[in-house]
């Protein structure tokens, strides 16, 4: 039988730990081929390069794989991937990407670049998980994950997942105890609440830097941040469809407008 094809891409560069992590992995399940960004992309969202040159490079980082590195988003990697280094061969039977240093819990998923290289793979109708492991840490060990990495990544190569649908999962960090398991979720309400902190460079220009911190208003436990918080594996799956279909009869109903 036909090994899966696995390209796996990621938003934090294809030098980072966490992609080396996800690759060993993905060597495992089948042939593997990477195309990740050249540097650090992260928070860049579903952001595409529109009014600048794009670039890719081979690079040779990883024994007996096939990487190449681009000057793009995350976005733009899998785009590139799919329509130019796979143009003329069989396209992949799943996206991955990660391992994303940080959590990308609740509404982060917004604002990743992690999950946008998945997204766009749901867009391009190829099954796409995003792993991501809620730890900031500068000596950050993604040991653990890697299990539950496998687990995951061949349930989804042997039963898909619907269209349109990309997993976003999160691993809380290692911990004393082994992980309890995996948890079926939704995105938590949840959100960063931002403060800018005004500063003076050198020059005397001012200029600002966000800071804030994270508020968990959700008080369930079927959500992302709960299933983190209990060591828990968190699976959420999303979808790039943002319409909120649930509005659509009210707004016909209420606006005079169109009548």
């Amino acid at each position: 039988m036909q090994k899966p094809l696995i390209l796996v891409s990621n938003d934090d560069g294809i030098t980072s730990k966490g992609i080396r992590t996800l690759v060993e992995v993905m060597q495992e399940l089948g042939d593997v081929i990477v195309v990740a960004p050249d540097s650090p992309q992260s928070g860049m969202g579903h952001a595409i390069t529109v009014g600048d040159t794009l670039r890719l490079e081979e690079n040779f980082i990883f024994d007996g794989v096939k990487a190449y590195e681009c000057s793009g988003t995350p976005a733009d990697c899998v785009k590139l991937a799919r329509h130019f280094v796979l143009r003329d061969q069989r396209q992949p039977d799943v996206v991955v990407s990660g391992v994303n240093h940080g959590s990308n819990t609740s509404i982060s998923v917004l604002y990743s670049g992690t999950m946008s290289a998945a997204i766009e793979g749901a867009i391009e109708g190829t099954p796409a998980i995003g792993f991501s492991l809620c730890d900031y840490g500068s000596k950050i060990d993604f040991s653990h994950t890697k299990e539950y990495i496998k687990k995951i990544t061949l349930q989804v190569l042997s039963k898909g997942l619907p269209k349109g649908v990309a997993l976003n999962v999160n691993f809380p960090p290692k911990r004393n105890e082994n992980i309890k398991g995996i948890r079926i979720c939704r995105q938590s309400n949840a959100k960063w609440v931002e403060d800018f902190d005004e500063r003076y460079d050198p020059n005397g220009r001012r200029y600002f830097w966000m800071t804030g911190n994270f508020v968990n208003f959700d008080k369930g436990e079927d959500n992302d941040e709960w299933a983190i918080a209990n060591n828990y594996v968190s699976v959420v799956p999303c979808e790039f469809d943002l319409t909120a279909h649930h509005s659509i009869p009210v707004l016909n109903d209420d606006w005079d407008i169109l009548r």
